[in-house]
């Protein structure tokens, strides 16, 4: 894999400041276990249900969206899936290249990244069908991309024999 760029986690710090370098060093885990990866590869179909590795970004990068966009700040923005068609965020259609999935994700990351620098943990969500605290989406963010990390590092195992934290 790509050689490790990032933040180091603190041993002791605030609650912001530790949750911060947990979720910045998860989000950017996810681009390292993807790269280097061949197009092959990373639009392999991995489990029976059909996740590949470029699917786990797309799909990463709509929660992202989701939980801070469209929950947190209430923004009427674009999501891929529908009521007839929950699973979009996971599929890699023809059209979708590796350059505009990844810089959708990190745009996303950055995105969220800046709107949890710029409110309290204890603010509540503006949107009125999930009352969740920041503090809440934010850990729960964690456990999200933690969770699909472990999924993509048996993904780059059982591709290349790559494995790592």
């Amino acid at each position: 894999m790509s050689t490790d760029t990032r933040r180091e986690i603190p041993n002791a710090a605030g609650e912001y400041e530790m949750l911060d370098a947990f979720l910045e060093w998860h989000q950017q885990t996810v681009l390292l276990k993807i790269a280097g990866l061949s197009e092959t590869d990373l639009r392999r179909t991995m489990t029976p249900s059909g996740v590949t590795p470029l699917g786990v970004v797309k799909h990463l990068a709509y929660v992202h969206r989701f939980w801070f966009r469209v929950v947190f700040l209430g923004e009427d923005v674009a999501m891929p899936w529908s009521e007839t068609d929950r699973d979009a965020d996971w599929r890699i259609e023809p059209e979708d290249s590796t350059a505009a999935i990844s810089a959708l994700y990190q745009d996303e990351v950055d995105r969220g990244r800046a709107i949890a620098a710029a409110h309290s943990l204890d603010e509540m969500a503006k949107n009125p069908l999930r009352q969740k605290s920041l503090r809440w989406i934010v850990v729960h963010m964690l456990e999200e991309i933690a969770r699909h990390n472990g999924h993509l590092d048996m993904m780059r195992e059982a591709i290349d024999g790559q494995t790592g934290e």
